[in-house]
This record gives C-alpha cells, structure tokens and sequence, in this order.
C-alpha cells in the first residue's frame, strides 16, 4: 500500500510518487545462524492442506529474499509478472494482455528535476527579484515537456476547491484565465475524510485549476513553517515515476496547468504583503473560505525534467463470461504485484520481502480464478484478473491501464481491489472501503453474510484509504469500485496496529513470518470468490449511488 504525505505529494502533482531512494550496495541480508535458518525453515515448509500450502506457495515465491522486493521496473519484478502469467495460465484464463500474451508493457518513467530551475518575481512596482531555490521556492517536474516556461500574473484561490454538491467554488469572483493559480495545501479538516484526500491532491487542485483556464499552479503551505519547507526541499530532486503516452509524452493529468513548484511561507508574506497574515490566520480554521484575489505583478517561472525509461508489466488473464447478453461486461479484480525492492538496512536485512503487501493479495487473486477453473461453472459476465505494478510509486500501473485497458474501455463494469489483506487472525467480518458510493457494498454485504462474515464501515475514515489504492485509477474513470480487506473484529484491529508499526514496508513484512495463518487465506480467497460471483451473476450491472459526488464527478454509470 502507498503512503505519501500532503507536503511530499505537492512536489509529485501528476500521478507519480516519490521513487524508493537506491540502495547503496551492501549484503542483502545478514547471515542468519543454522538454528536461525532452522527455525524459518520449520514455519515455511510446516505441513499444510492443499488448499493453504498453495496459496501459501505463491507468495513463498514472489516474497522470497531472491526477488528483491519487487521494485517495479526491477528484472526480480519482470520474473514475477512472468511468474504470475504462468499461473493466469495455469488457472485456465485466456490472455489479455498485449499481442495476445498475459503481459500488458507499462511505459514507466522516471522523472526529476533536471535543475533547480528558476521563478522571478516581478512586482507591480520596483525591480525584478530572482527567488532564492530553497529559501523562496522548489521547483517540481513536468513530465509532459522537458522544459516548462510560464509568464503570468498571479492569482491567490484558497484551497482550490470547486465542489458543485456542497456549492463551493474557491475561484468563484475571479478570472484566472491566463494566470498562475496560487493555492493553499491540503483541504479543510471538516471536509468528510474521502473528499479531503481528494481535495487535498496537488494533481486534483491542477485539473480544476485547468478547467478555469489557468496556466500554471504552484503551492503554499500555511501551517507547516520554514521547517517543513527546507526538509522538503532537501530531496526536491529525488526521481518520481509516472507512465508515457504512446507518443513518449510523459503523463500530467493538467498538462495545459503544470503544477511549478512550492514556494515558501517567508515569500509568501513578501508576495501578499500585509495579507498573508491574515490567510494564514484564516487556515488555522476549516470554517474559512478564502475570497480568491490577484496578487500585484508577474511571475516568471522555468522548470526543467529529466526522464528517464523504466518499462515494467501488468498481468491481465480473461475468464469469458457464459451469457450472450451479459458476457461483454467485464468485472476486474486487481491486486498490486509490486512492492518496494531493496533499502535501509533494519537488523542486517535490507530486502523489504512485501509478504502481506501484497503478495497475499496476488496469490488471492490467482486461487481465485482457480475457484472459477474448479467449479466448472463459468460466470455470466467476464472477469479480468489484474495484477499491476507501480503502486507503491504512486498508483501508477492501475491509472495506465485505466487509460490504456486491454479491453474496451465501456466495457468494464466494476474493479474489486486486494491491497495488504492480513490474514494473522480469524476474521469475522470485512471492510469494503467505497462501499457507500455504489451497489457495490450490497453485492459485498451479500457474498459475506453467505459465509457467516459481516460488512462493516470504514473503522478509519481519517486515513482516506478509498483514495489510496488502485482501485481509485478506476474510480477516475468513472468506475464503480472498491477495496476489499478483513475487518476490524475477532482480534483485527490489534493485528493491523500490530503489522503497521512493526511490518509494514519493513524487511519484516517475510513470508516465513510465524503470525500468517493460512487457513485465513483460503477464507479471504472464498469471500473473494463469493463476491466475484454476486457482481459476475447479477441480473444488473453496478451503478453509482444516484448523486454519490465521486460517481457525478467522473461521470459514472448510475450517478446523475
């Protein structure tokens, strides 16, 4: 699963998310004792029914110290793409991928800043003053041209937010047309937990700033202090990954409105003069809505980006559907292949194995089409089983194929996402976060209570988790979809704190790890399962909930 702060993610506007930092080289682990080895030994190759030792294997391999974590873009990723296209295979699904393979070729891209660039500021009055890099301003990354020159009187817009639900619009009484667009960061505490984390994404305020016929975006925070600002501008130059265009353009979902950069709350009292007190004042409250306002003079900002190729694969296998009129509807379930390769060394260990995240969510996904393959019964609508790359980069390979599917785009109805499902406790019930957006939760709520599990709602709203993994790439495009974990009950929320604080993203995160417990994987297979069956079986496809404000803005099926 992807982490990534608001401050960090303002200078990773598009897609893309902060690359993992490369590991200097070094042992990949520390020599373990013969006990030592022993004793994994005992807990991995301990005697299992089929069921378990086979789902049990899959993530035995993919998590295996050999793979390196999985880097996306790694050759140890490459191998487990091939590996999970073998067992697509195995399981009797049809390939779907490119040039009728399994494998999908995902551009990746590395991008960074290829300098510090340069932003000028000319007052409405007196001389021209070139900004200080680090001090006045940071300068981000346009992976859509190398070299980004914009020239434009400023704009001052809040938080940038425009939402017809709740009647808000931060530009309502300006024209930004032709103008840079200054906004605050992040998005109001009162805001409900998903559409804050909405809201909050410098990629979300550049697409609404583009529909106002901006220029360009950069971003202050209020809150943070110069602090806040130098760390970040400590690693301004660390690689982000997105994808390309088949033209080799890179991905900026506001192409038209580049985010530039950030600039610092000590500029920014020079820029707004008496005001800035004032805004900052008024950020410390969610209740204010700033009046947006034009700022006296221009600024003249140069940012310049350096790609670099980084190709890497999704696996997409088909299992067609059996009913003439519903066959052409496809059901995606997706999982992320990807974890985050070799780093920092914790107790001698310095490769991060990616057991639970998200291995297991893999290997769920392959028993999954092998229930299909063993019931004999196929469903009536198609299922596309879907591993990515990219997540923990930011999402990246899901937001390709969302562009990019190798089936035809109307066609898929749903995604159904596997992202770190725990399976070291007996769950009793289960989460689908974005549950209440669509028909989606009910069709969940039926599959658990057919084995005895319940759906509960989201037990951490603040975290925003409904925007934080794949399935959201779907949700952009007007999908109705969700993203499914055990619950908090019979022992669930201990064990969450539990992996978070002690193995998440960690070289802990092994597969030998003594608190797996497989016969809890096969059960989250069977839910999965059972869920595949409802939305595949159901006389009607998924829809939006009638003015679900996710579903109205990415144009869903269902929602107006």
């Amino acid at each position: 699963m992807r982490t990534l702060p608001i401050l960090l993610a303002a200078l990773a506007a598009g897609t893309g998310a902060l690359a993992q930092t490369a590991p200097e080289p070094a042992p990949a682990t520390k020599q373990l004792s013969a006990e030592e080895t022993a004793r994994r030994n005992a807990i991995l190759y301990a005697d299992l029914p089929p069921a378990e030792a086979a789902m049990k294997a899959h993530v035995m391999f993919l998590a295996s110290d050999e793979m390196r974590g999985r880097d996306a873009g790694s050759p140890e990723f490459d191998i487990a793409a091939q590996y999970v296209a073998s067992q697509f295979y195995a399981a009797g699904l049809k390939p779907a991928g490119d040039s009728g393979g399994f494998l999908q070729r995902v551009p990746l891209i590395s991008v960074k800043p290829a300098d510090k660039g340069s932003f000028v500021w000319t007052p409405k009055t007196g001389p021209a003053a070139t900004l200080e890099f680090g001090k006045d301003y940071i300068p981000t990354t346009n992976p859509a041209k190398l070299n980004t020159l914009v020239e434009a009187p400023i704009a001052f817009a809040g938080y940038g937010i425009v939402d017809p639900t709740a009647k808000r619009d931060d530009y309502a009484g300006i024209d930004v047309r032709g103008k840079i667009v200054l906004l605050l960061n992040g998005a109001p505490a009162s805001f409900p937990p998903e559409l804050r984390a909405h809201f909050s994404s410098p990629a979300t305020k550049a697409v609404i700033a583009e529909a106002k016929g901006a220029v360009g975006v950069i971003g202050v925070d209020a809150g943070s202090g110069r602090g806040g600002f130098e760390r970040t501008a400590g690693f301004f130059d660390r690689p982000r990954i997105t994808w390309a265009h088949p033209d080799g353009t890179g991905f900026n979902p506001s192409p038209r409105a580049p985010m530039l950069g950030l600039i610092s709350p000590a500029f920014a009292q020079r820029l707004f003069a008496n005001r800035w007190a004032e805004v900052a004042k008024g950020a410390q409250s969610s209740e204010t809505r700033f009046k947006p306002f034009l700022l006296p003079g221009t600024l003249k900002a140069a940012i310049n980006t350096a790609v670099t190729p980084l190709p890497s694969w999704n696996v997409a296998g088909l299992l067609p559907g059996s009913d003439p009129k519903l066959r052409d509807e496809v059901v995606v379930f997706s999982a992320h292949l990807d974890h985050v390769g070799v780093g920092r060394a914790v107790d001698g260990d310095t490769i991060y194995n990616g057991a639970e995240d998200n291995a297991v969510g893999i290997a769920a996904l392959i028993e999954e089409a092998k229930r299909f393959k063993d019931s004999g019964k196929p469903p009536r609508r198609s299922i596309l089983f879907l591993a990515v790359t990219a997540e923990e980069k930011g999402l990246v390979g899901a937001d390709y194929f969302a562009h990019y599917p190798t089936v035809e785009k109307d066609r898929l109805v749903a995604d159904v996402n596997l992202d770190m499902p725990l399976i070291t406790y007996k769950f009793e019930d289960v989460i689908a976060f974005g549950a209440d957006h669509s028909t989606l939760g009910p069709l969940v709520q039926r599959a658990a209570q057919s084995m005895g599990v319940a759906l509960s709602p989201d037990p951490m709203p603040d975290e925003g988790f409904f925007v934080r993994s794949d399935h959201y790439r779907f949700v952009q495009q007007g999908i109705p979809s969700v993203f499914l974990w055990p619950g908090y009950a019979g022992g669930g929320k201990a064990a969450y704190e539990d992996f978070l604080a002690n193995r998440y993203h960690k070289p802990q995160d092994e597969p030998w790890h003594p608190s797996l417990d497989w016969a809890q994987g096969v059960r989250f297979v069977d839910i999965n399962y059972r869920i595949a069956r409802e939305i595949a079986d159901a006389d009607e496809r998924p829809r939006w909930n009638k003015g679900d404000f996710f579903g109205l803005l990415y144009d869903g099926y269902g929602a107006k």
